[in-house]
């Protein structure tokens, strides 16, 4: 079976599964054929596409709750729209899990005693 340029070998109960070729020590071919394959230049073009979906549903979402709130904090009090103040939780949630992650990658990385990867050890 081929599926998006793969080649799939699909085994049922009954039999075992085969080589999607009759040449069983060729070695597996992970790029679609007459494909390029998942490259670092692909994935950031997704990454932006996607971003910019988020961000143009994260405008009508501000445009469309333009009642104006009450919010206090900490004392200082004032009146935003709705859509920006929970726009702003949101970005006081996203960096404060950014603080959190990053205390934790450097108390792992402090414990297992490594600092950074040695890129110049590594092959390309």
């Amino acid at each position: 079976m081929r599926l998006r340029g793969y080649n799939v070998s699909v085994a049922t109960k009954h039999q075992s599964a085969a080589p999607a070729s009759s040449d069983a020590n060729a070695p597996a071919d992970p790029t679609p054929t007459g494909g390029v394959g998942i490259t670092r230049t692909g994935a950031t073009w997704v990454s932006l596409v996607a971003g910019t979906i988020v961000l143009v549903l994260l405008l009508v979402f501000i445009l469309e709750n333009t009642t104006s709130t009450k919010v206090t904090y900490f004392g200082a009090s004032g009146h935003l729209p709705l859509g920006v103040a929970l726009l702003l939780a949101a970005v006081a949630g996203a960096l404060l899990l950014g603080i959190v992650g990053t205390l934790r990658i450097a108390q792992l990385r402090h414990r297992f005693g490594r600092s950074r990867p040695n890129r110049s050890s590594h092959k390309r």
